[in-house]
Parts: structure tokens; sequence; C-alpha cells
């Protein structure tokens, strides 16, 4: 099968360099800020930023209890480059079944005095892709990197 009907990509530039959005996605309050669509609130649970360490974020909407939202585990760790986690994998390489495999790769380049934030996201197959993309990939992903930049771009 062609990578092109498995992935996902989507990317923004951002107005601050690569060191600023790193310490937005590696701090867990940071994180919680921007990680999830407004109004939506986020909880950071784990942010082991290393390979076989975990990532675990809740989400609430309208005050209820949080839910589950992302728990995954990370398999490389660039700092100020790269990151990457997979849903298919939990804190120490344990194997699970999530309800949507896939493996994230996100890249921070500079360019020029700023940062181009890249995410491209693998799935299992096509078909789980265009569920991903059906489920509001392109708004989702996309509304969390402005948040992101509007995050960071504020923190200076």
């Amino acid at each position: 099968m062609p990578a092109e009907e498995s992935e996902l990509t989507i990317a923004r530039f951002i107005k601050a360099p690569p060191a600023v959005v790193w310490k937005a996605w590696s701090t867990p309050e940071h994180l919680a800020k921007w990680w999830i669509p407004d109004p939506i609130e986020c909880k950071v649970i784990k942010l082991d930023l290393r390979p076989g360490g975990g990532f675990e974020t809740r989400m609430r909407e309208g005050g209820g209890e949080f839910q589950p939202h992302v728990e995954g585990c990370f398999l490389e760790i660039v700092p100020e480059a790269r990151l990457v986690f997979t849903t298919v994998l939990t804190e120490g390489w344990q194997p699970t079944e999530p309800w949507l495999a896939l493996t994230a790769i996100i890249t921070f380049a500079p360019e020029g005095s700023g940062t181009r934030y890249s995410a491209r996201v693998l799935h299992k197959n096509a078909a789980d892709s265009r569920k991903h993309e059906d489920m509001g990939f392109h708004d989702g992903w996309g509304t969390t990197i402005e948040q992101l930049a509007a995050f960071v771009e504020r923190m200076g």
C-alpha cells in the first residue's frame, strides 16, 4: 500500500524559534494549554520524553469528568528537532489496542527566525487514515497548531 494512502500531514510556520516551540511541547503545563482544541480542557497525565516513556492526556468538556484522549509511548526524542510517539504501545513498550492506531512524527525545523512545525501521522491502513481524516484531522490538528502558535508567540 502506498504510504500516501495511510498517512496524513499538516504543517505551519510558527513565529518562534524551535527552542520555544519545543518548550511548549515538552512542559506539561504548557502542553495542556494548547494540545486539544478549545473549549475542551486538557490534562497531561504523562509526558516522559524518552524512548519508551509514557504520553497520556485526558480531555474534559463542559466541566464533566476527564475522559481518555491520547495514551501512547514515545519512540524517539531529539530535543528541539523531532519527537515520535505511537498509540499502539503504552509506557515501557507495552502493546495496546487503541481506538485509533497511529504513529505521529512531529518535527521542529528552523526557518528564518521561526519554526516550520510539521506533523506526519501514520496509520495502519488507508481505511484508518480516512477514518481519522473524516473525524476532522485537519481541523483538529490545525486548530491545535494555531493554538500552539498563539501560545508560543505570547511566550516570546
